[in-house]
């Protein structure tokens, strides 16, 4: 009896691992491969999102928009239609299976160009602020440009060639206009004296100079390798005391390229005279997407007896305390300029990628001081 019981149990331990041995195991979907995506902006905020992949059955795509999910694609294509200026994160996902895909992500920026908007869009600072009198402004919407303004023409030589910093254009009259509102200076590629570029150089040298105050200053900027636009201020005493001991406030600057996102950082600067030394001191900040040949926006400092501080869009992003005795420059009158420079120790040359003509557009100046 116990043979067969010993028997019967081996017969049945058999049949159990012959039916586990043999019974086949899933073989998991094989993933899809080569997930490649482009995006084409075809304007008013119009995205197309175009994807392929090996061994996809269908696609799932989201374009990051605020409250939107991925959603099923039978195709290799999907539209969708932003209405914000952003960045965005697009999604897509080539799927074997509902539970079997691979993914791939990326950044969808929409400026204003490309949501179809008005090219004079952009930021705008407001029109005036408690406790401060507007003492003047430039609103640039005649045909004629204010005698308030005096060009600075050629290439500085021979005193200042290069206008000391070994720049490449040759300034002239003709590279600035005035055209809807709007204060235009154009970079050119094209021969002048012995340059190779040309542009502007606007100053209010005895005729508009200020000390202290709210500056804002609404303006476009060009872009591309070499370009230099400044909106910037010099001591009214420079001829008598020279630089850096005027003083200088840039109160924008921008080295032009996309080499770190150049064409989207903005500086502001202070050099001084410190006791027979030159001295500077600066910060930048960045656009959060885009770059400053997309909209317009507002540049400004407010200054008074303990500091000068520069604001991007009313934001603050630097700040220098002027109350050492070493700064004294800055408690003197200063005036304006307004350039676009080619090329220079800062920037470099232009280059390959480098195109012609570039504008700087101003909208407005508005110098507002304290009741």
């Amino acid at each position: 009896m116990n043979r067969g019981i010993q028997l019967l149990s081996l017969f049945f331990s058999l049949i159990l691992f012959s039916s586990c041995s043999e019974d086949p195991t899933d073989d998991p979907k094989k993933l899809p491969d080569n997930l490649l995506v482009s995006v084409d902006l075809l304007g008013n905020g119009l995205v197309k999102a175009n994807f392929t992949a090996d061994d996809a059955v269908f696609f799932k795509v989201n374009f990051g928009s605020a409250g939107e999910s991925l959603r099923r694609v039978e195709g290799n294509s999907a539209t969708h239609t932003y209405t914000q200026r952003g960045e965005f994160i697009l999604v897509v996902q080539a799927h074997s299976s509902e539970t079997d895909f691979v993914v791939s992500s990326q950044t969808v920026s929409l400026n204003a160009a490309a949501l179809g908007l008005d090219p004079n869009t952009g930021y705008s600072s407001p029109s005036n602020y408690d406790g401060y009198n507007l003492v003047w402004a430039d609103e640039f919407n005649g045909s004629v440009l204010s005698s308030d303004w005096i060009f600075e023409l050629g290439d500085g030589c021979p005193s200042l060639c290069g206008w000391g910093n070994q720049e490449l254009e040759y300034y002239k009259k003709e590279n600035t206009s005035l055209q809807n509102g709007n204060l235009t200076i154009t970079a050119k590629r094209e021969n002048a004296g012995s340059r190779n570029y040309t542009s502007s150089r606007l100053i209010t040298k005895g005729n508009k100079f200020f000390t202290y105050g709210r500056i804002d200053i609404r303006a476009k900027l060009p872009k591309g390798q070499g370009l230099w636009p400044a909106l910037w201020m010099l001591g009214e005493n420079i001829s008598e005391v020279s630089w850096p001991k005027c003083g200088e406030i840039d109160i924008m600057e921008m080295i032009g390229g996309s080499k770190d996102n150049q064409d989207g950082t903005v500086h502001g600067t202070v050099h001084w005279d410190n006791n027979g030394n030159y001295a500077n001191y600066g910060g930048s900040t960045k656009l959060p997407f885009g770059i400053f040949n997309d909209e317009f926006h507002v540049f400004s400092i407010n200054w008074d007896q303990q500091k000068i501080v520069w604001l991007l869009d009313g934001v603050q992003y630097h700040v220098i305390d002027i109350t050492p005795p070493g700064l004294d420059e800055f408690h003197k009158p200063f005036f304006f300029v307004l350039n676009v420079a080619v090329g220079g120790i800062w920037p470099g040359s232009p280059d390959a990628s480098t195109v012609f003509p570039q504008e700087m557009k101003v909208d407005y100046i508005r110098v507002f001081q304290k009741k």
